[in-house]
C-alpha cells in the first residue's frame, strides 16, 4: 500500500466578506475570504467566532471538494489589523466597541477612510467634523474609545493568538484585565473554565505562545476534552484504555504520553479513576451517591402511599393494567410507569392525584421541561414545575435550594417524562426527596435516551428496586388516532402507513413521499404558510413544531430555519447580531444552555419581543413566563427554533409537527427516534421524506450503548441488602 502525497502548505491573507456557517461547539466553520486581488475563496477549519469584516493570514493546504469545489483547508490563523475603509467598517459594526452601531461606523468611515482608527485615537475634536455627529455624541465615542484603549490592546494580543473577538468578550467577563495573563501563563485552563472554548481552541493558543506538544498540562487537557466529548454523547464514564488510546489519537502522542496526561489530571482532582472507568469528579459522585438515595428511599416505610386509598365518583373505569399501577403506588415507596402514547398514563396518574388530594397529602409534580411540566399540571389541575424549578437553584451558592439538608415539602412526588432524566439531576432530585414520600416516575422507555449523561429510566427499571408497571392496551379513543396507531406501528418494527380517507375527509397523520431534499423544502414552506393554516386552521408559529433528525444537511434544522423564517417572521424588522447569531423581533427561539441566573433552561421556547439596539440588550418571553432580559454577549445560548432537532424536542409536545425524514439523515435513522418525533404531535403529524429513509429507521433497533455502571451499582447494592 503507498502513502498518499503530502499536500503543500499554503498561504491565504485577506478580508472576511461572509461568514457561512459556524458549528454549535465553537469547532468547525467556514468562510468566504477576499484576497487583494478581489478573488473570493471559501476556507474552512477551527475558524468560529469570527466576523466579517476582519483580516486574517491563515496557514493550511488547498483541497478539492466533491460538492464544493477548491477550498483552503486553515490549520492556523492569525488576525491582522484592518486596513480597508470596508473592513474597518464592518469591524467598528461588529459590537467589539460598545456604543458604536452600523450607521455611525459608516459616517465615521466615510469621513476618515483608511486613517479612521488614527483618528479616532485623536478623541472628540475629530470626530465633531463628521457631518451627523453632535458634540454630545462625540464626546461619549471618544469616552468609550478611549476607555477600550487598554481593552483593544489585550484584544489584539489575543486575537493575535487566534482567539476572536465574540471568545475576547467571554475571557474579559470572567478574568477582567488579567485575561491576557492569564492565556499567557496556561491557555488550557480556557478549555476548563470559558464556555465555548475547548481544547482544540485551546491547543491553538497554545502553539501560538511556544507551549511543548508533549507538555503535561496539554496532555491533561486532552485527556479531559476527551472524555467531555464522550459525556456529550451520553456516556457516565471510559474505560482507561480506551481514554489513553482516543487521548493519544486527539493529541497526536502515543498512549503512554496520554496516560501521564490522564494521571496528572487525577492527581489534580480533575479526573476520577473507579473500578478501571474514568469520570469527571461529579459524575462519579453521582454514580456512587444514586444507589445510595434510591436504597434509602426503598427500604425507608412508606408512610404517604398508604393513604391512597379508592374515592367514589371516579368518572373514568380503569383496566387491569392501570388498576396495577395505581394500587402499586401504595404498596412501594418507588414505582414506575411506562408506555407508549394512547396507553392511558395520564389518566393514571390523574386517579393517583385525585386519591391524594382526598388523604390531603402533599403532592410534588414535575418533570424535566417547561412544555411536559405545563401539560401535567393541566392533566391533574395542580401546578407543576420543571425540575429545575422544583429544586430551586440559588445562583449565590451554586447550588440547589432542596436537597438531603433542606427537603422538598411533599408525601406523594410525581415527575413525568422521567425518559429525559440523566444521572446528574438524577443525582439532585433524590437527594431531596424525604424519607417516607412516595414517589412515582413516569415515562416512555422506547423514546431516545436523555440528552445528559447516562440511562437513568433503564437503570431504574433494571434495578429491582422499583415496582414497574408497562401499559400496553391502547385506550378506545386512542385507537382512532392515526398518530398513535402508526407510533405503535413504527415501536414494534412495522412502517407506518396512510389513512385510507374518503374524498374531502381529514386525518390527523399523513406521509407525504419525497426524495429530493429541495422539494421537500418547498413542500415544508407551502404546508407551513398555506396549507395547514387553511385547510386545519393551525397558528403557523404558535401550533406549527417542524422537527428534523439533524442540525446540518439540506433538511437540517439550520437550513430550514433560515428558509421558514423569511416566511413568517419577513421584512427589515430590528434585530440583533453577535458574531453568527442574527434573531429578530417575534422570532421562535430556544435555549440551549442552562442559565440558573435568569432561570431558563436548555429546551425552553419562547419568542424575541423586544430589542433596546443602544444598551445591546433585548427581552425574550418563555412559554407563560415573563420576559428574560439577556446581553447581547449573550446571544449565543439562543438559536431560532421553528424547527428544532428531534432530540431538542425530547419533553414537549405540539399541536402539529411537520418531520422531513431523507437519506441525508442517514447517521441519526433509528427506530427510537422516529418513534419519539411521532409522539411529539398531539393533533396533527405530517412527514415528508422518503419510503426509504423511514425503512432504514423502522429497521434499526440497535440502541447505541453508554458507557454507565449505574444498573451494576444499583443491582449490586439491592444484593448487599438481601444477603
Amino acid at each position: 500500500m503507498t502513502n498518499s502525497p503530502t499536500k503543500p502548505h499554503a498561504k491565504l491573507s485577506g478580508e472576511i466578506t461572509r461568514v457561512i456557517f459556524e458549528s454549535d461547539d465553537g469547532a468547525f466553520a467556514v468562510i468566504k475570504i477576499r484576497e487583494s486581488g478581489g478573488r473570493e475563496y471559501s476556507v474552512r477549519g477551527s475558524l468560529t467566532g469570527l466576523v466579517a469584516g476582519q483580516e486574517l493570514e491563515l496557514e493550511g493546504v488547498w483541497e478539492q471538494h466533491a460538492e464544493f469545489g477548491r477550498q483552503f483547508k486553515a490549520e492556523h490563523f492569525k488576525i491582522i489589523l484592518l486596513s480597508t475603509p470596508d473592513g474597518i467598517t464592518r469591524y467598528l459594526s461588529s459590537g467589539a466597541i460598545p456604543g458604536i452601531g452600523k450607521k455611525t461606523a459608516q459616517l465615521i468611515v466615510k469621513h476618515f477612510g483608511e486613517k479612521t482608527l488614527a483618528m479616532l485615537d485623536g478623541g472628540a475634536k475629530n470626530l465633531k467634523t463628521i457631518p451627523g455627529i453632535g458634540a454630545k455624541k462625540a464626546e461619549a465615542i471618544a469616552k468609550v474609545w478611549r476607555e477600550s484603549a487598554t481593552r483593544r490592546d489585550s484584544y489584539i494580543f489575543l486575537q493575535g493568538l487566534g482567539i476572536t473577538p465574540a471568545f475576547c468578550s467571554k475571557l474579559f467577563k470572567r478574568y477582567g484585565e488579567a485575561a491576557p495573563q492569564m492565556v499567557k501563563d496556561n491557555p488550557y485552563r480556557l478549555a476548563e473554565e470559558v464556555d465555548g472554548i475547548g481544547f482544540l481552541k485551546a491547543d491553538e493558543i497554545a502553539k501560538a505562545i511556544g507551549i511543548p506538544r508533549n507538555s503535561i498540562p496539554r496532555l491533561s487537557a486532552a485527556a479531559i476534552y476527551t472524555l467531555n466529548s464522550m459525556i456529550a454523547n451520553g456516556n457516565v464514564c471510559c474505560a482507561l484504555e480506551e481514554l489513553c488510546n482516543a487521548t493519544a489519537e486527539l493529541a497526536e502522542e502515543s498512549p503512554e504520553q496520554a496516560r501521564l496526561g490522564i494521571a496528572a489530571a487525577i492527581e489534580r482532582r480533575l479526573l476520577r479513576i473507579m473500578d478501571g472507568q474514568i469520570y469527571t469528579p461529579a459524575l462519579a459522585r453521582a454514580e456512587t451517591e444514586l444507589p445510595e438515595l434510591v436504597a434509602k428511599l426503598a427500604l425507608e416505610p412508606n408512610f404517604s402511599g398508604k393513604h391512597l386509598r379508592p374515592v367514589p365518583g371516579g368518572k373514568l373505569s380503569l383496566n387491569s393494567e392501570q388498576q396495577l399501577a395505581v394500587n402499586r403506588v401504595s404498596q412501594s415507596a418507588l414505582c414506575i410507569i411506562t408506555g407508549g402514547p394512547g396507553v392511558g398514563k395520564t389518566t393514571v396518574v390523574g386517579e393517583i392525584v385525585r386519591r391524594a388530594k382526598k388523604a390531603h397529602l402533599r403532592i410534588g409534580l414535575a418533570a424535566p421541561t417547561g412544555r411536559a411540566a405545563k401539560r401535567l399540571g393541566e392533566s391533574t389541575d395542580l401546578g407543576a414545575k420543571t425540575l429545575h424549578r422544583l429544586l430551586q437553584f440559588d445562583p449565590t451558592t451554586n447550588k440547589f435550594t432542596y436537597n438531603a439538608e433542606n427537603p422538598l415539602p411533599c408525601d406523594l412526588l410525581i415527575v413525568d417524562e422521567v425518559s429525559m432524566l440523566d444521572i446528574l439531576l438524577a443525582q439532585a432530585l433524590f437527594r431531596a426527596i424525604p424519607i417516607g414520600c412516595s414517589v412515582l416516575l413516569v415515562g416512555d422507555k422506547d423514546q431516545l435516551p436523555s440528552v445528559g449523561p447516562g440511562t437513568v429510566l433503564s437503570s431504574f427499571i433494571e434495578s429491582g428496586w422499583f415496582l414497574v408497571t408497562e401499559l400496553s392496551q391502547i385506550f378506545r379513543q386512542a385507537e382512532n388516532s392515526q398518530i398513535i396507531v402508526n407510533a405503535h406501528r413504527v415501536n414494534h418494527g412495522l412502517m407506518p402507513e396512510n389513512p385510507k380517507l374518503l374524498k374531502n375527509e381529514l386525518s390527523d397523520f399523513y406521509w407525504i413521499e419525497q426524495d429530493d431534499p429541495e422539494k421537500v423544502l418547498s413542500i415544508i414552506e407551502k404546508l407551513v404558510t398555506d396549507r395547514i393554516p387553511n385547510r386545519f386552521g393551525f397558528d403557523p408559529v404558535n401550533d406549527i413544531q417542524i422537527l428534523s433528525p439533524m442540525n446540518r444537511g439540506n433538511c437540517g434544522t439550520i437550513t430550514i430555519n433560515e428558509r421558514v423564517e423569511e416566511l413568517l417572521n419577513p421584512g427589515e424588522l430590528a434585530q440583533i447580531k453577535f458574531g453568527d447569531h442574527i434573531f429578530k423581533i417575534g422570532d421562535k427561539v430556544m435555549q440551549i444552555a442552562n442559565n440558573y441566573d435568569k432561570n431558563v433552561f436548555n429546551g425552553d421556547m419562547g419568542k424575541l419581543v423586544y430589542i433596546n439596539a443602544s444598551g445591546k440588550k433585548f427581552e425574550v418571553m418563555f412559554d407563560g413566563m415573563r420576559p428574560v432580559e439577556y446581553a447581547l454577549d449573550e446571544a449565543d445560548q439562543l438559536t431560532r427554533s421553528y424547527a428544532v432537532t428531534v432530540h431538542k424536542s425530547q419533553g414537549s409536545e405540539f399541536p402539529v409537527v411537520i418531520l422531513p425524514f431523507l437519506r441525508e439523515h442517514y447517521m441519526m435513522l433509528q427506530r427510537n427516534l422516529l418513534y419519539t418525533a411521532m409522539t411529539r404531535a398531539r393533533k396533527l403529524l405530517i412527514i415528508v421524506g422518503s419510503r426509504r429513509a423511514v425503512q432504514m429507521a423502522v429497521n434499526n433497533a440497535r440502541l447505541e450503548p453508554r458507557s454507565t455502571l449505574l444498573t451494576r451499582r444499583l443491582q449490586q447494592k439491592r444484593q448487599d441488602f438481601c444477603k
